[in-house]
């Protein structure tokens, strides 16, 4: 039997929204009124098909019975430890203490240097500061456990003076329990939780709050000729898949977040198959976050090579996942994507 999706398409904004809603013209997007959509397409691995929310009752009862399955977790209001959900997108600040990040290496690998970025990030509106101390560029290599703690070891002794949520990029068990003996709030591991064994067990036993993170491959090799036979459903069926093993593990909280890994393991084609199709991750039923802050594919698609440069490619894209429902934005340049949000929510939601 054919496995299908859902995909909420056709959205309104704002009062038009809120109208709608109310006259059940549209359904809201995970629980706010400001962004509601009318029509789904029903996707499978052979064909899909665009239609109103009014005709799925004519739908046959099993496939009805999926589809509203999934519209129920499309449309249920999300919730997240510390986060206020309903005000999308919340922004995650990124600070990298490396030598060798694929942007800003170098730039912020220092405690004090770190430290105000945080500051600056959290004046200018930031919810999440997301610290790494090892490269997950295209092709970098792994460090040992004791230099990467050692990068980051300072700042998390004096991040518990923060006033925001402060996330740990790593993808080793060992140096987020060094972290959670300071300030740890969500953990953010790139490898999906496949790199370190013991990082499940870890989760368990803290019941911290995570991220689901795709990759294919490890940061060495993800973009050798990445390939998938549809990569939004394959995404799909690895979160599906992933959230599952999660549970049998023993770990039953919702706090989790879905990043489908822009630019890890993919191609242009990939990404921009990926954007255009996000909204399908709602029916998942958990936040959705990407990061695309000066990401490759912008560089492919406006032809700027230096990735500090990419500022332009990076809010055009931060806007058009807002205007998805998308939850949480991974961002470097913080105070010019939250300008561009809130003019831009100003002129469209009100």
């Amino acid at each position: 039997m054919d496995k299908y999706y859902t995909k909420p398409c056709n959205f309104y904004y704002g009062k038009q929204s809120e109208r709608k809603v109310l006259k059940k013209q549209s359904l809201p997007l995970c629980g706010s009124k400001l962004i509601s959509f009318d029509s789904i397409e029903i996707i499978s691995r052979k064909n899909k098909k665009l239609l109103h929310i009014k005709k799925i009752s004519n739908l046959k009862k099993v496939l009805k019975r999926k589809i509203n399955l999934d519209i129920s977790n499309i449309v249920k209001k999300k919730k997240f430890k510390r986060l206020n959900l309903a005000n999308l997108p919340i922004l995650m600040g990124v600070i990298n203490m490396t030598p060798d990040s694929f942007s800003d290496g170098g730039k912020f690998n220092k405690t004090k240097i770190a430290l105000k970025r945080a500051r600056y990030f959290i004046e200018k509106g930031c919810k999440i500061i997301d610290v790494g101390g090892e490269s997950t560029r295209p092709g970098a290599k792994d460090i040992t456990l004791k230099e990467e703690w050692k990068r980051m070891e300072s700042f998390f002794k004096k991040a518990k003076n923060l006033n925001c949520l402060i996330s740990i990029d790593t993808r080793k068990s060992k140096i987020m329990k060094s972290a959670s003996n300071y300030k740890v709030d969500l953990i953010n591991d790139v490898s999906g939780l496949n790199y370190d064994i013991s990082t499940i067990d870890y989760l368990r036993k803290t019941n911290k709050p995570f991220v689901i993170h795709h990759i294919k491959g490890s940061p060495r090799n993800m973009q050798k000729k990445p390939n998938y036979k549809n990569v939004v459903l394959d995404i799909y069926d690895f979160f599906e898949k992933k959230l599952k093993i999660i549970k049998n593990k023993g770990i039953k909280h919702k706090n989790i977040i879905l990043d489908p890994g822009i630019g890890f393991g993919k191609n242009l084609k990939h990404n921009i198959t990926l954007l255009k199709h996000v909204s399908i991750f709602h029916s998942l039923g958990y936040p959705v976050m990407l990061g695309i802050s000066r990401k490759r594919f912008i560089k492919d698609l406006a032809g700027i090579n230096d990735s500090k440069e990419r500022l332009g490619g990076t809010i055009s894209s931060s806007i058009w996942l807002m205007t998805q429902g998308i939850q949480i934005l991974r961002v470097h340049d913080l105070n010019e994507i939250n300008q561009a949000i809130k003019v831009f929510k100003t002129l469209k939601f009100t």
